[in-house]
């Protein structure tokens, strides 16, 4: 064996010996690298949480806003509407019960009342409720985009700091014999490949709660629409110069 062979028989012994596996890798990783790694792994546990938890949501409220569609447009005035809904839960129930109490709380000014006024505070009424459950449904959602924006440069942080920790360890070998090299430079990738693992799903559940949120704001704006129609219809029905009352079941 040549002197140079003799030399460079240790570490080669040692690369040999060092566990490739994922595990293996991030335990020989630096503390850096490791704090990266675990950071990563958690994000993307948080991602997949919340995807199971918001999807579980959406989907619900989704169901319950068509099903409050095909509800309402069977409905020929607000007494229906709101016995059609008694008992329910949801946005779409909250609804009916904000233009019910708005109309009780406007037979309260008698003559004084004004049915643009009475469709103007409704309007107002049902778009509180509409912002408030997309708000609700939202809520968690931006921390997917964070992590689909942010985790690739934090696993690239990573990468970088543990590729200087392996150039040093080849300038100390003094070698660049790639089994040497090798098991270094894999640790340090490592931290990027659980940086894309994390972001890459993020990135595509983001984009589909997104249009998801979208088709729930739009079922909403057609149940409050409906309403609209329901409560112009019960004022118009009103003869010429009477008062327009409407009898509601008790909430």
């Amino acid at each position: 064996m040549s002197p140079l062979e003799t030399a460079l028989a240790p570490a080669t012994a040692a690369a040999a010996a060092a566990d490739l596996s994922p595990w293996g890798m991030f335990l020989a990783a630096d503390v850096v690298v490791k704090v990266v790694m675990i950071g990563l792994v958690a994000a993307s546990v948080l991602v997949w949480t919340i995807a199971l938890v918001k999807g579980l949501e959406l989907a619900g409220a989704t169901m319950r806003a068509r099903r409050a569609l095909r509800l309402l447009a069977d409905a020929t005035s607000l007494e229906e509407a709101q016995r059609a809904f008694a008992g329910r839960r949801g946005a779409p129930a909250r609804l009916v019960r904000a233009l019910a109490e708005e109309w009780r709380e406007s037979e309260a000014l008698g003559p004084r009342r004004d049915p643009a006024g009475l469709r103007e505070r409704a309007a107002i009424r049902m778009a509180r409720i509409e912002k408030a459950a997309s708000r609700r449904l939202s809520a968690g959602i931006g921390l997917l985009a964070v992590t689909a924006s942010a985790a690739p440069f934090l696993g690239l942080f990573g990468t970088v700091w543990g590729i200087m920790n392996a150039f040093v360890g080849i300038a100390e070998a003094q070698t660049t014999n790639l089994a040497v090299v090798a098991p270094g430079i894999a640790e340090a990738l490592l931290a990027t490949g659980i940086g894309l693992v994390a972001a890459i799903p993020a990135a595509v559940l983001y984009n589909l709660f997104a249009r998801g949120l979208a088709g729930y704001r739009g079922a909403l704006g057609d149940l409050s629409a409906l309403l609209a129609r329901l409560l112009s219809r019960d004022l118009d029905a009103a003869p010429a110069g009477a008062e327009p009352r409407l009898r509601l079941a008790a909430q």
